[in-house]
């Protein structure tokens, strides 16, 4: 439904993204270092919205933000990826019904590309577009893999070179074998020095 929202310009997620910042004032955390760890396009979408709230919002600006660790994201526009992930979702499904929601899925994401995403551009930007320019400076680690086949590794290599090009401090890592979000589960011990080396240097800046 996310998705949906998304193509249609609507910011069904800034709700949510000003709850997540509120929380850490509600646990008082807020004067602590924060270090965002952002899972796939769905995560992407939600911290789109952090970052916007993080530059605009009066409780929000004075948060100490040290880093972000991307897995699996951003991907830009992959409705093949899109549907592969659909597919994993109602792996449980009677075959009928996953083949009938699959199919309508398709046809409501095409009708939204090419008869919506000219309007809703007018007035929304998307969010691997937003995230391409975001003013966000602090470190960016990327994890993914050229053997994902949801969120495409070019789309994440072209997200890096952009950050690069802000001078932004970026490291990326391609796993090459794991799947999407499963570079945890494939090398567990190698993606958690990655995550807490990274954290280190980011508190040490």
């Amino acid at each position: 439904m996310v998705f949906f929202s998304e193509s249609l310009g609507i910011p069904s997620l800034r709700v949510l993204a000003q709850k997540l910042l509120e929380l850490l004032f509600d646990y008082e955390v807020e004067k602590e270092p924060l270090l965002f760890h952002v899972f796939s396009n769905a995560g992407v979408m939600l911290y789109r919205y952090v970052l916007e709230l993080l530059q605009t919002h009066r409780r929000f600006c004075h948060l100490r933000v040290v880093g972000t660790i991307f897995d699996s994201g951003p991907g830009d526009g992959n409705l093949l990826g899109a549907l592969r992930a659909l597919a994993a979702v109602l792996e449980h499904r009677p075959a009928a019904l996953r083949l009938l929601l699959l199919m309508a899925f398709a046809l409501v994401a095409v009708l939204f590309h090419v008869l919506l995403a000219p309007l809703t551009s007018l007035f929304h930007t998307h969010f691997y577009d937003r995230l391409l320019g975001a003013a966000s400076r602090w470190p960016e680690l990327y994890l993914y893999s050229r053997a994902d086949e949801v969120v495409l590794a070019r789309d994440v290599e072209r997200m890096v070179e952009a950050r690069l090009a802000h001078r932004v401090l970026v490291h990326s890592v391609d796993f090459v074998s794991s799947a999407h979000v499963s570079h945890l589960r494939d090398y567990p011990t190698y993606y958690t020095s990655l995550c807490v080396n990274f954290m280190r240097s980011c508190v040490q800046c």
